[in-house]
């Protein structure tokens, strides 16, 4: 069964998205975020096919890279409103 990909509320934000997904993992770019989250919880992710992996070890390298999403993004809104920015 293919993997679907979710459709992101605005479109115009991918490009952003995978941005903030690189700089959160610390990599070079977007593609190597999933690879390196992946890395760091134990989870054998190689590039191609992954049929092998299981659904809960797929779904910790997304809540790992989504986690560190969400924690990223709560900084940065916490520093605009020091910073004045509403």
């Amino acid at each position: 069964m293919a993997r679907r990909r979710r459709n992101i509320l605005v479109p115009e934000a991918r490009s952003a998205m995978d941005q903030l997904k690189a700089h959160v993992a610390g990599t070079a770019s977007p593609e190597d975020a999933k690879f390196e989250a992946a890395r760091e919880v134990g989870v054998p992710l190689q590039r191609g096919y992954n049929g092998r992996l299981t659904s809960e070890q797929a779904g910790t390298v997304g809540g790992r890279l989504g986690g560190n999403m969400v924690q990223q993004l709560i900084k940065m809104a916490q520093q605009n409103m020091s910073n004045g920015h509403k």
